[in-house]
């Protein structure tokens, strides 16, 4: 008779890694929406939305926000289709290097324990790309708080409301979401932060629909 239990210390069984343009595609069809459909209740244009899923641009954590959003999907699942359900003492373990990685143009993220789904924070690690505002693309937005620990090297938070600061190795800052804001790197080597952003929890814009 074979034995389907799985010793404590056996390594982790690989996981297939599915693009998130495959997983949008497959979100929007489920729930029968068109891309124009799609695009608007994410307030995107359809060609923006049509070259996330066809895997010709990575949206940034904005876009995300909208996408997760306009589908009424938990932001995990735009990155993990298998999840566990919402029940009491659930838990998973991300194992270093096995996070989900996205890469945007300001960003590298590894997106961690991406297999819980409706968490009340998404937790994911970023080595930062861009040294100056220009390269960023102007500051971000969206609902929400946010933390963020430096790991190594040294970042520049930009904030609507406050002068440039910069964060050194160790060095933490908390901060309102909906405020403009951009991390800058810093420094010559890469800087690496473990960034936690709350979920947001937001009744669906179906902007007239």
């Amino acid at each position: 008779m074979t034995n389907d239990l799985v010793p404590l210390d056996a390594p982790p069984r690989p996981r297939s890694r599915r693009s998130i343009a495959e997983t949008l595609r497959q979100l929007r069809q489920e729930n029968g929406l068109t891309l124009n459909e799609l695009a608007r209740r994410c307030a995107l244009a359809p060609s923006t939305l049509s070259k996330i899923e066809n895997g010709q641009m990575s949206p940034t954590y904005d876009t995300i926000l909208s996408l997760a959003e306009g589908l009424g999907a938990d932001v995990a699942e735009l990155f993990a289709r298998r999840q566990t359900t919402t029940v009491s003492g659930r838990r998973t373990i991300n194992r270093a290097g096995d996070g989900v990685a996205h890469n945007t143009d300001q960003y590298d993220h590894q997106m961690l324990c991406t297999e819980l789904a409706h968490k009340q924070f998404v937790p994911l690690k970023a080595i930062i790309k861009a040294n100056s505002i220009s390269r960023f693309g102007g500051m971000l937005s969206h609902s929400g708080e946010e933390f963020v620990y430096v790991l190594s090297g040294e970042i520049e938070l930009h904030t609507q409301f406050y002068a440039p600061t910069r964060l050194h190795t160790g060095d933490s800052c908390y901060f309102d979401s909906t405020m403009g804001h951009a991390l800058l790197k810093a420094s010559e080597e890469d800087a690496e932060v473990l960034w936690v952003c709350s979920r947001i929890i937001e009744p669906l814009k179906d902007n007239g629909s």
